[in-house]
């Protein structure tokens, strides 16, 4: 039993002095709001140690630093899909705001004001959009949120810093829709990179065989009785080249003639 009645001896005490202390500090990232009897003062108190009548003053804090915030709730598109978004969001308290947040905010943004008006900011933006489009024009979407999170912040003393969808989900029928569009936007697309690919095929052919024809026709344009006589002499010259100057032999039937000149006589 001494023992219990020296521990709340101590803590007696450890109350009585933090209570009677004429010094209260703010610490950094916060601002204070010094209450008098419970009434605060419309001064705001900066980081550092500030003094303070013991019993009837005390320093309450306020975080100034950035907090963040997360969310999720369920909506309805243009189109009337539902749609369950999951957000995030960082923000702060305006140092020179930190009185009013303290009287009329309870010093509870998050909850009094920050949860609330993502709800109704993405609801009413949802609204207009359709499902398909708050998918491909995510950023319009994201961007019209936060101006209408700023607009009702504001009045609070609250500032918007950064703000991101997390996520949209839709319903599985939804979903399957989407799938099947993307599935027959791709086919799509294959087949006509396929026929574009067919048609310069088609086009390198007719090309090739332009060519080859205009070709053959400018060969035709060449050929004249000369170059048929030139080519037959050539054709001849090359045949007594490659002969070895012996006949041919065969069993039966003529000797073929040969012509070795007028001037020749045979002996009788």
């Amino acid at each position: 039993m001494q023992n219990v009645s020296k521990l709340i001896a101590g803590a007696v005490v450890i109350v009585l002095l933090v209570a009677l202390a004429p010094f209260a500090t703010v610490p950094a990232g916060n601002r204070g709001v010094m209450t008098t009897f419970g009434s605060p003062s419309a001064e705001v108190y900066s980081e550092g140690i500030h003094f303070r009548w013991p019993i009837a003053q005390s320093l309450h804090l306020v975080p100034v630093s950035i907090q963040k915030g997360e969310g999720e709730g369920d909506a309805a598109s243009k189109d009337l899909q539902t749609v369950h978004t999951r957000v995030a969001i960082n923000y702060h308290v305006r140092p020179e705001s930190v009185v009013s947040v303290y009287r009329d905010l309870g010093n509870e943004p998050g909850e009094r004001i920050i949860i609330p008006s993502v709800q109704e900011a993405v609801k009413a933006v949802t609204a207009r959009f359709t499902a398909e489009e708050l998918i491909s024009r995510r950023s319009q979407v994201r961007d019209e949120i936060v101006l209408a999170l700023r607009e009702r912040m504001a009045r609070h003393g609250l500032v918007v810093d950064e703000f991101s969808i997390v996520n949209f989900n839709f319903s599985k029928t939804f979903n399957e829709a989407i799938e099947a569009k993307t599935t027959a936007d791709q086919l799509k697309m294959k087949a006509e990179r396929d026929l574009q690919r067919i048609e310069v095929e088609a086009k390198q052919k007719v090309s090739r065989a332009r060519a080859e024809a205009d070709a053959l026709a400018l060969q035709r344009q060449q050929v004249t009785p000369e170059l048929l006589r030139l080519r037959e002499t050539e054709n001849q010259a090359k045949a007594i080249e490659k002969w070895d100057g012996r006949l041919p032999t065969t069993t039966g039937g003529a000797i073929p003639f040969l012509n070795i000149g007028s001037g020749s006589s045979s002996g009788k």
